[in-house]
C-alpha cells in the first residue's frame, strides 16, 4: 500500500473513539510498512504512520541527528551551557514531542538559537541558574499557549502577532546578537572567517545530506585551522571519562531577567505554526488540529530542559531538508534520532570534545547564523507580501529593529531590560497604537488583498 493509498488516521482528539484506540495507536506506534519495506517508488512517500524496515529507518533517524548536529551543539558551546545535557533534553523533548502529537507531526526538537541572547544576558547577571529559569518560564509559557490554541485555534495569534510584527521579531533577534561576532572577527579572523566561508561554500558545493551539514561541515574545517594555529586546548578531554551522566543544574528564578525570555515565545510560536504547515503540505495532509499540541510538546520539552541544565528547544528546518530529499516523513524515524542523541548525551569524553570549540570557530558560524535569524524575519515579511508603503507597518518595523540594534538596558524597578524585550515591545506598542488611532480617526491605510492571514512555508533556522 503507498501513502497516497494509505487511509491517514484520525486527526484529532476531539474524535469520540479515541479512547478505545489501543495505546500503541494513540501514541502513534503503530506503524505499517511501506511497500516491501526496502524501497520507495517513483511519486510516493513513507507517511507519518508508516515505516521502511527498521536498517533503512535507523538510517534515516542517524540522519536527522547530523543534520541537526552542528546548530544543537553549536547554542550550549555560545552559551556556556554543558553540551550533554542539551542533547539528553534534546532527545528527551523529541520523543515527548512525537508521544503528544500522537504520532502525527514528524519532528526533532533541538536548541534553539533564539535563546542565545537572553541566556547570554541572564549567565552575566546570575550565572546558568538564572538562565536555566528563564528558559523554564518561556517553556511553561509557550506550553500555556499550545493549550489556549488547542481549544481556541490561531486566531487570536495573527491578530495579536500579524506577520510585519511576527517578521519584525524575527529579524530583530538576529540582528540583535550581531555585536557578539565582533571580538572573534577582530581577535582571531582567520579562523573566524574561514569558519563562515567554509559554511557558506559546503551549502552550495553539496547535494543532499552534505549541503545540509552545512553548519557541521563549516565547523569542523574552522576546528582544523583553529588547530593548526594552537588555539585548542585537548586537556578537559583527556580528563573525561568514557561513559556518565549529564551535568545537570537546577534553575533559579530572578525576575530582572524574565522578561528578557518572553520574544522567545513569540518566535517559538511561529516556528512550531510554520513546521506543522509545512509537514501537513509535504504529506498531503490538514495537521491545523495538531497545532495546539505541538506548542503544548515543544513548551513541555523547554521546561523540562530549563529543570535540568539544557537551552530551550525548537523544530527543525534542517529535518524538513532530509524528509523532502529522503520522502521518508515517518516517526518511527524520529524515534531513533531521540533515542541517538539520548546515547550521545551519556558520553562525558564527546561532550568535552565538543568544548573545545574555540571563540572563532563560534564566532564565524554565529556571523551566518545570526543573520540568517534575521533575514528570515524579512522572508515571514515577503511570504506574506507586508506592505511597508502603509505607515503603520513601516514605523513598526523600523522602530522595534533601530531599538533592538541600539541593545540598550533600561533598569526599570529593579528589572532589567534589554534591546531584544525593548524592541520586541517597541514593535508591538506601536503596531497596536498606531492601528487602534488610525481605526479610530478613520485614517487606516487600505491593506492589500491576502490569500492567506499569515503564511510561514517552512519553520526557520533558528535552531
Amino acid at each position: 500500500m503507498t501513502s497516497s493509498e494509505h487511509p491517514p488516521r484520525p486527526s484529532g482528539p476531539e474524535n469520540p473513539k479515541e479512547g478505545r484506540r489501543p495505546l500503541a495507536s494513540r501514541l502513534g506506534l503503530d506503524w505499517s510498512i511501506h511497500g516491501d519495506g526496502r524501497r520507495i517508488g517513483p511519486g510516493e512517500v513513507v507517511s507519518p504512520d508508516e515505516r521502511l524496515a527498521w536498517p533503512q529507518t535507523i538510517g534515516v533517524g542517524i540522519q536527522h541527528v547530523m543534520a541537526m548536529f552542528g546548530a544543537t551543539v553549536l547554542v550550549p558551546t555560545i552559551t556556556g551551557f554543558p553540551v550533554t545535557a542539551s542533547l539528553f533534553f534534546s532527545g528527551v523533548g523529541t520523543l515527548l514531542f512525537l508521544i503528544i502529537t500522537a504520532g502525527r507531526v514528524p519532528s526533532y526538537l533541538g536548541s534553539s538559537f533564539a535563546f542565545i541572547a537572553p541566556i547570554g544576558a541572564a549567565m552575566n547577571q546570575h550565572g546558568i541558574g538564572g538562565a536555566l529559569g528563564g528558559v523554564l518560564v518561556t517553556g511553561v509559557a509557550l506550553f500555556l499557549v499550545g493549550l489556549i490554541v488547542q481549544k481556541a485555534g490561531t486566531g487570536w495569534i495573527h491578530a495579536l502577532m500579524p506577520p510585519v510584527v511576527m517578521g519584525t521579531i524575527v529579524a530583530l533577534i538576529g540582528l540583535n546578537l550581531a555585536g557578539s561576532t565582533t571580538d572573534a572577527m577582530v581577535e582571531v579572523p582567520l579562523t573566524t572567517f574561514t569558519t563562515a566561508l567554509a559554511i557558506v561554500v559546503c551549502a552550495v558545493l553539496f547535494k543532499g545530506l552534505l549541503g545540509r551539514l552545512s553548519i557541521l561541515l563549516g565547523i569542523v574545517v574552522g576546528y582544523l585551522v583553529a588547530l593548526a594555529q594552537g588555539q585548542i586546548d585537548f586537556s578537559p578531554v583527556g580528563e573525561a571519562g568514557w561513559v556518565g551522566l549529564p551535568p545537570f543544574h537546577a534553575p533559579e528564578f530572578h525576575w530582572d531577567v524574565l522578561f528578557l525570555f518572553l520574544p522567545v515565545v513569540l518566535v517559538l510560536v511561529a516556528e512550531n505554526i510554520g513546521h506543522v504547515k509545512t509537514v501537513g503540505l509535504m504529506t498531503n495532509r490538514n495537521l491545523d488540529s495538531s497545532n495546539g499540541r505541538a506548542l503544548m510538546a515543544d513548551g513541555l520539552s523547554t521546561t523540562l530542559s530549563g529543570l535540568g541544565g539544557g537551552v530551550g528547544t525548537t523544530t527543525y528546518a534542517e529535518n524538513i531538508g532530509v524528509m523532502a530529499s529522503s520522502r521518508v516523513y515517518s516517526t518511527a524515524a524520529y524515534w531513533v534520532a531521540g533515542f541517538f542523541a539520548l546515547a550521545l548525551a551519556f558520553l562525558p569524553k564527546f561532550g568535552a570534545l565538543i568544548n573545545t570549540i574555540p571563540p572563532g570557530v563560534a564566532g564565524g558560524a554565529g556571523i551566518i547564523l545570526y543573520g540568517m535569524i534575521g533575514v528570515m524575519g524579512v522572508r515571514i515579511w515577503v511570504q506574506n507580501r507586508v506592505d511597508f508603503s502603509n505607515t503603520i507597518n513601516l514605523m513598526s518595523a523600523g522602530a522595534g529593529l533601530i531599538v533592538a540594534i541600539a541593545d540598550p538596558t533600561l533598569d526599570l524597578g529593579g528589572m532589567q531590560f534589554g534591546g531584544i524585550a525593548l524592541g520586541t515591545a517597541a514593535v508591538l506598542v506601536v503596531f497596536h497604537l498606531m492601528t487602534l488611532i488610525a481605526r479610530w480617526r478613520g485614517t487606516e491605510p487600505v491593506p492589500l488583498e491576502q490569500e492567506n492571514p499569515y503564511e510561514s512555508s517552512e519553520p526557520g533556522r533558528l535552531g
